[in-house]
């Protein structure tokens, strides 16, 4: 019996460690990096973060050796989405830009490609989140200041697309329909005018998808890739750097 209790706990201690050696070692394609995001966030939610790669050898491998991320992601600045907790993930694990209303503008989209391009991240993912303040303020019409009114601009976008087609949308369920269409507006801005980043896409090195974060519960909708993706890349002009528009922008993308 004391023989049979301790193979099983050494079976369960190899079992941890290469799970651990699994997330440490780092996903190389698009697939295995949503299976390591998806199973993070589980362990967030489930209360059994794993925590890994934090640790000072973390620090200096990633200091001496550079950075390897498996994953760039374009986030919320709020501060209710913390996102590498969410996705217990570490240090050097993800590449992550963060602006209000996560949404795609030149500055956004010069550092997704440094994620993309540069350090040859094999997912791009554009993570909304519920009740998100400047999706809220644009879909009320909320008076803004300063330079927000620029920076939160191509939400409005995502808030036509929304009404054009739900026209009796409003309050809450107005704001989480705004939510989701702004990651499939912010999806389509990226591909629309970043050729290095559909370029990418279109030899099948990186996987541009759309998630949303729950701040009332931690879990991650994942939505996958945007509905339209092969409208938009024509219309790109198949990440040749030609650019044109999208016939039937602002539907809703559906």
């Amino acid at each position: 019996m004391t023989r049979f209790i301790a193979v099983f706990i050494l079976s369960i201690m190899i079992t941890a460690f290469a799970s651990l050696s699994a997330i440490a070692s780092g996903p190389s394609s698009p697939e295995e990096a949503i299976v390591a995001l998806k199973d993070g966030n589980e362990r967030f939610v489930d209360g059994r973060s794993a925590h890994p790669n934090l640790d000072l050898s973390r620090i200096r491998d990633t200091s001496e050796n550079g950075q390897h991320p498996f994953a760039t992601i374009i986030g919320c600045s709020d501060s209710r989405v913390p996102l590498e907790l969410a996705l217990d993930q570490g240090i050097g694990d993800l590449f992550i830009i963060r602006v209000a209303g996560n949404v795609c503008s030149t500055d956004e989209i010069g550092s997704i490609e440094y994620g993309v391009d540069h350090l040859g991240t094999p997912l791009m993912v554009v993570m909304g989140h519920t009740h998100c303040g400047a999706c809220t303020a644009v879909a009320q019409g909320a008076e803004v200041h300063g330079s927000i009114p620029a920076l939160v601009a191509p939400i409005g976008d995502a808030v036509k697309a929304v009404k054009s087609t739900n026209h009796e949308l409003e309050g809450d369920e107005l704001v989480a329909a705004v939510v989701e269409e702004n990651v499939w507006q912010s999806i389509e801005d990226l591909l629309m005018k970043s050729p290095d980043t559909l370029k990418h896409v279109n030899s099948g090195t990186t996987k541009v998808i759309g998630a949303i974060y729950d701040i009332e519960t931690g879990e991650v909708r994942w939505l996958g890739e945007h509905p339209k993706q092969a409208t938009i890349i024509a219309a790109a002009g198949g990440g040749n750097g030609h650019i044109a528009s999208v016939d039937g922008h602002g539907d809703g993308h559906r």
